[in-house]
């Protein structure tokens, strides 16, 4: 299957238009970098780009509703039809200065509401096939030829993802005042032993040798970084918006490290079952250091974002109507979000299905329109230069009920 066909068949070619066509030779010599950053727990994406246009928003809503631009803790204006929630007011800049997109009723084609089934297809990159062995993000590092004895990718948080599963080797760093934490594999008696096992020239003595000059790379980076110094200065203590500091070490590791390509955080919940909130509430309270982590990021990326992109997605909706405890159930179309210095922003892309009565999926959730892997192999085309063969490899098709399922929806 060649490239056009695959953006085809994925619902993407000609129809959400993410990246441009330019060549890094503006960027500098560094190749691109990507960061996706997974919401688990199923944000509700009706209430991050708000359709304040639509009545029928308002009366499935209720009490959880967003009210509309000018009102008070009303949505921000993004086109005259869409609106950001308020508490993303920080990424504003961004979209104004068309580095920062949405991909509007995106998400999995297989209908399943599980957290577990939904977030390991959207890991594996197979919805709907759960023998796949590895994750998305380890084939594309496997395609983007990781170099021996550099820091290639990177996941940030306790263990290692399932999106990063496989092969390739994959530096993993826990999150915040831990980042920097010296362990037992750290203590010099402790290296001498493991360096005394691993000694020779096989593949398990080299895979060791770059997972520990990854580590002691990591730990220079972030003990000569200030928020380090931040961190120990408040013995403990968590700061109150603690994505913000996640995401100044990453940017801190990407500046220090050129070779780093890849990048995983994560961030949970999401899952708004009960007392969801409207303008203040639980949602907001997580979008509000979500935005300032993400603006962040990318004002410590510095020059580097203009070769970076970061995608944000969650393995799917919420219901469009609200429950009777306020809050929000398992649904099925979402929002991605896509910031780059690349990327052509100040806009909603995707085919916006509406969410009057008859257009919603099963009579209760935004649809899919825009299946998540059609943004990633834009990602992967336009961004990472993938070729033809490499973005079949990244996504291969599903056979079976996963096949079926993107035919029948796009």
């Amino acid at each position: 299957m060649d490239r056009r066909t695959l953006l085809k068949t994925l619902g993407l070619a000609g129809g959400c238009a993410l990246l441009p066509g330019r060549g890094w030779a503006a960027a500098g010599s560094a190749g691109p970098r990507l960061i996706v950053v997974m919401l688990r727990g199923a944000v509700d994406g009706l209430n991050v780009v708000v359709p304040y246009t639509e009545d029928n928003y308002y009366r499935l809503r209720g009490s959880i509703a967003i009210a509309k631009p000018g009102a008070d803790g009303g949505a921000l204006d993004l086109d005259g039809h869409f609106g950001l929630h308020p508490v993303l007011a920080p990424l504003l800049p961004l979209w104004q200065s068309r580095k920062l997109a949405f991909v509007h009723a995106s998400g999995s084609p297989d209908p399943s509401r599980s957290h577990f089934d939904a977030q390991d297809y959207m890991e594996s990159g197979t919805p709907g096939v759960k023998t796949t062995a590895d994750g998305w993000m380890n084939r594309l590092l496997g395609q983007l030829a990781p170099a021996p004895q550099q820091l290639d990718a990177v996941s940030l948080g306790p263990v290692l993802p399932r999106i990063f599963s496989g092969e390739q080797s994959v530096a993993n760093i826990p999150l915040g005042r831990e980042a920097s934490r010296v362990t037992a594999l750290d203590k010099t008696e402790v290296n001498a032993a493991y360096d005394r096992m691993y000694a020779g020239n096989g593949a398990l003595a080299q895979a060791y040798r770059e997972g520990r000059a990854s580590r002691e790379r990591i730990l220079a980076d972030l003990n000569n970084d200030p928020a380090s110094e931040m961190v120990q200065a408040d013995n403990g203590a968590p700061l109150p918006q603690g994505y913000a500091l996640d995401a100044m070490q990453l940017a801190t590791l990407m500046r220090r490290n050129p070779s780093l390509q890849l990048a995983f955080m994560q961030l949970g919940g999401w899952d708004t079952h009960i007392n969801q909130g409207g303008a203040t509430g639980q949602l907001a309270n997580h979008l509000q250091p979500l935005a300032e982590g993400l603006s962040t990021l990318a004002t410590q990326l510095g020059p580097d974002f203009d070769r970076t992109v970061i995608v944000v997605m969650s393995e799917f909706g919420r219901t469009a109507q609200q429950n009777g405890t306020n809050g929000t159930d398992h649904g099925h179309g979402n929002v991605m979000w896509v910031l780059g210095g690349q990327v052509r922003g100040g806009k909603v892309h995707g085919d916006w299905p509406g969410i009057e009565d008859a257009a919603l999926h099963e009579g209760r959730d935004l649809a899919v329109t825009s299946d998540f892997r059609s943004v990633l192999a834009r990602v992967g085309e336009r961004h990472l230069r993938l070729s033809d063969k490499q973005l079949s490899a990244v996504f291969p098709q599903a056979p079976g009920t996963g096949g079926k399922s993107l035919v029948q929806l796009l």
